[in-house]
């Protein structure tokens, strides 16, 4: 007879989970032998058909809560870690309770309180809200019995007004921006690679041109005439490509932009330091710099994650603050990389300047004023405009140098 009363129960537990997603094989998206077999197996394992029909069956979560929306007859929510939950409506939930009936608040309007339940037709829950709401204003949405937990996870795991939750999910948004500034960043580098790249075109093309020029004042093998020119209209053709390329890359969108500009922004991106890293003061013994890449570095040493120990308190909520004080150095350390690729492309810019002029004025001195002449001062002019650009570039880097070193 208990077996018979066993059967009995089983048989009707699972025709009960089964009309819950009877709509799923009227739309085609499950067969009806494959239904009842999740059925069969959740019952066997213990697990609700939510979960295996999700997980097993490949049953989108948005489809799920349609299902049982027309199952309940009432709306349905889905969990998201970025619902702003009011925290009065957190004061005094029992995360125990929530657990075993599987409901929780989720918003208000006005004096409606708006509830996330597994089983909205549960008198049980009905009574458990009314009771500590004290009201029969309120609405209860279906929402999957994994999104409760979620729910009660994330937002019962510290004071209301501080919730690890949405603390995840903020600097989960942080540690995107850093990211996304220091993918910009490498973008960066990357350019100054070209710019050096396409700077070695212009130093072969004038090195060609002065070996012509050399040549050709040296008045040996005129019949070799020709080919020195065709040296120098190639060398001409390597500076102009050159010279091209170097300014397409100052114009495009990816053009760096000035130290000041860049130093702003990686500033703006650490701005999540004043809400989500709580201050400990600290006598330092270092100066307090000027708006540097080396104030920045500093300013990270005086933050520290503190988090109350308690049993509520998710390590991945600690763990989240560690990820995101670290991304922070990160993208530091990709701003001094981009500051000094600046560098190397100035100091290359004025070493290669420095060579011209002198080997320009030199050619001029050494073979006197004359036809040729416009190469020599051509040369200079170009090793002149290297030097200017090349300390353009360099300075800013021997300003952050300067600060590192005190």
């Amino acid at each position: 007879m208990a077996n018979e009363i066993a059967l009995v129960n089983h048989e009707l537990v699972i025709k009960e989970e089964v009309k819950k997603f009877e709509s799923l094989v009227r739309r085609g998206l499950l067969g009806e032998e494959d239904l009842n077999a999740a059925a069969e197996a959740a019952l066997h394992r213990d697990k609700d058909l939510q979960y295996i029909l999700r997980y097993e069956y490949k049953i989108s979560s948005r489809k799920l809560l349609e299902a049982l929306s027309n199952y309940y007859k009432c709306p349905w929510i889905e969990y998201d870690e970025r619902m702003l939950i009011p925290p009065e409506l957190l004061y005094g939930l029992d995360s125990e309770k929530l657990c075993v009936s599987l409901w929780f608040p989720v918003a208000r309007l006005g004096s409606r309180v708006i509830i996330a339940a597994c089983n909205p037709k549960d008198d049980f829950v009905r009574e458990e809200i009314e009771k500590f709401f004290n009201t029969k204003e309120y609405t209860i949405c279906v929402a999957l019995s994994e999104d409760i937990q979620a729910l009660i996870q994330d937002f019962l795991c510290g004071p209301p007004d501080n919730i690890m939750g949405k603390e995840r999910t903020g600097l989960s948004y942080w540690r995107n921006t850093m990211a996304e500034w220091r993918t910009r960043l490498a973008g960066y580098r990357t350019n100054f690679a070209k710019v050096r790249t396409y700077f070695s075109l212009q130093r072969k093309g004038l090195g060609l041109i002065a070996i012509a020029r050399l040549l050709m004042g040296m008045h040996k093998y005129p019949q070799l005439v020709p080919i020195y020119w065709s040296m120098i209209v190639l060398g001409l053709i390597l500076v102009i490509a050159g010279f091209y390329s170097y300014i397409m890359i100052k114009h495009s969108r990816m053009t760096p932009p000035d130290h000041r500009k860049m130093l702003e922004i990686t500033a703006a991106t650490l701005m999540f330091l004043k809400n989500y890293q709580y201050f400990q003061k600290k006598e330092i013994d270092t100066p307090v710099y000027t708006f540097t890449l080396a104030h920045l570095f500093e300013s990270l040493k005086n933050h520290c994650v503190f988090i109350a120990s308690s049993l509520d308190n998710k390590i991945r909520s600690a763990l989240s603050h560690e990820r995101t004080a670290l991304a922070a150095r990160r993208t530091i350390a990709a701003c001094f990389r981009t500051v000094y690729a600046r560098g190397r492309t100035g100091l290359s810019f004025m070493r290669s300047g420095v060579a011209f002029v002198s080997l320009g004025l030199g050619l001029m001195v050494h073979f006197g004023l004359g036809v040729l002449s416009i190469l020599d001062v051509f040369i200079i002019l170009v090793g002149i405009w290297m030097l200017i650009d090349g300390i353009k570039n360099y300075l800013p880097v021997r300003k952050e140098q300067s600060a590192l070193a005190k």
